[in-house]
């Protein structure tokens, strides 16, 4: 026992319990009454929608609305929320409510779970994650029950309410309007564009950051929640400008379309690659540049602790930062007159590097198993592993072996490809751990 619990540190305990939720939900899909035919999904399939749910991805294989009983869409969205909070999120939550002691491994579990820098505070954090994800999702549920109850009637405007805020807050993307539709019905809706995309955008600038902004009084906001809130907002005005000025007159999306709801789906579709899914438009109809804009704004991501995937954004903002201090020769990365420890600068180019070499292997493999073209295969992987949802048309006919391909990237994206780094190695601290050998150049660049 002793030997097992050595070997199960806070990473694999995750990763472990991320791929039981999955297995659990594939096997819930894969019962009869989920599906409206009666069969239930093949397995592959259940594996590959519960793999999308718990890892908030929003690619779908088969349509969620016209295939999916209440009962397979109930299992979905309780997957979503499972996955964008984390599952040891929930474990911590019904201890708390049969008043069972945190023990100091649970805390280092949520350490872990919530991306925190330390263990000390860290129910205290739990709490205010709990607190302030319902309350988002509770107001955002609300606000689109009340829009949707003039199309729909009350019971199923607040079905669809309750499912769409927590798809949104979690950034999964999963939707309920039917034949792949997304939310185009509603390209020109500001109460549901507005709702979605704050939703969104709360989910993805992570839980710390939520606590920090929300329950700050009076004290300092952190550097980490203002640079978080600095990138995001740069990289949504950015998007929104791009994809505003390449399909202003492209007919297939943004064309047609009156100059407010021009604006109005630039933003939405600049805040959805952000690990969201929804969509407003035609993203197959989007010319090459913008889709390029998209594929890097899904690979940056959302930040860290949050429902989102990508590299995050503070990631993002440390390599910048580095490659300009190396151009400039200087000794040091610094941000807002703070030295960005060389561990963090290692870690991101770790993690930014090991995301690049994943989703050339996985293009690799399916560009020789799927007959699509380079773009559309990029477009695909990219999202899977940014945990986004946003396709190009291609997951739903996908063969066997692309379906696995996209299941390991989604799993991944989630997880986070440190993170299965550390749960595949067994580090062994002995003495050659702090030997410095003698220095010696080679030739870079």
């Amino acid at each position: 026992m002793n030997a097992l619990g050595k070997l199960m540190t806070p990473s694999r305990v995750l990763v472990l319990g991320f791929a039981m939720v999955i297995l659990f939900g594939a096997l819930l899909l894969t019962l009869p009454l989920a599906t409206h035919d009666g069969r239930g999904l093949s397995f592959l399939n259940a594996l590959f929608t519960a793999t999308s749910a718990v890892c908030v991805t929003g690619l779908v294989v088969v349509d969620t609305a016209t295939t999916f009983t209440g009962f397979g869409q109930v299992v979905i969205m309780l997957m979503i929320q499972v996955g964008g909070l984390g599952f040891m999120t929930f474990a911590t939550m019904f201890a708390f409510i049969l008043k069972k002691r945190i023990t100091f491994k649970e805390r280092l579990l949520l350490q872990e779970a919530l991306n925190h820098v330390s263990v000390e505070g860290i129910v205290r954090l739990f709490r205010s994650v709990i607190q302030i994800s319902f309350a988002i999702e509770a107001i955002g549920a609300l606000i689109l029950t009340i829009r949707w109850s003039f199309d729909f009637g009350f019971s199923k405007a607040l079905y669809y309410g309750i499912f769409h805020s927590v798809s949104a807050f979690n950034n999964a993307g999963f939707d309920l309007f039917g034949n792949f539709s997304s939310l185009t019905g509603y390209v020109g809706d500001p109460i549901v564009n507005i709702t979605i995309m704050l939703l969104i955008i709360c989910g993805g600038l992570g839980f710390i950051v939520l606590a920090d902004l929300l329950g700050n009084k009076g004290r300092t906001i952190k550097l980490h929640t203002k640079i978080v809130v600095q990138v995001s907002a740069i990289l949504i005005l950015v998007g929104a400008v791009i994809i505003f000025a390449i399909e202003y007159a492209n007919p297939k999306t943004l064309g047609p379309l009156p100059l407010g709801t021009k604006v109005l789906a630039a933003l939405f579709q600049s805040v959805s690659p952000r690990t969201a899914g929804f969509n407003t438009i035609n993203i197959a109809g989007m010319h090459e540049t913008t889709l390029l804009s998209m594929i890097g704004l899904m690979f940056v991501g959302a930040s860290p602790g949050s429902a989102g995937g990508g590299i995050k954004t503070t990631t993002f903002i440390s390599i910048i930062l580095s490659v300009l201090s190396t151009y400039r020769s200087q000794p040091h990365v610094v941000l807002k007159g703070r030295t960005l420890p060389k561990d963090v600068i290692q870690k991101a180019w770790a993690i930014t590097t090991s995301a690049a070499f994943l989703i050339f292997i996985i293009i690799s493999i399916l560009s020789l198993t799927e007959r699509v073209d380079l773009l559309t295969v990029l477009f695909e992987v990219t999202s899977a592993f940014g945990t986004v949802g946003l396709s190009l048309g291609i997951t739903p006919i996908l063969s066997e072996i692309g379906k696995m391909a996209i299941i390991l990237t989604m799993f991944i994206g989630r997880v986070g490809p440190l993170t299965l780094a550390f749960v595949l190695s067994q580090k062994r601290h002995n003495g050659a751990d702090h030997i410095k050998y003698p220095d010696e150049r080679i030739m870079i660049g």
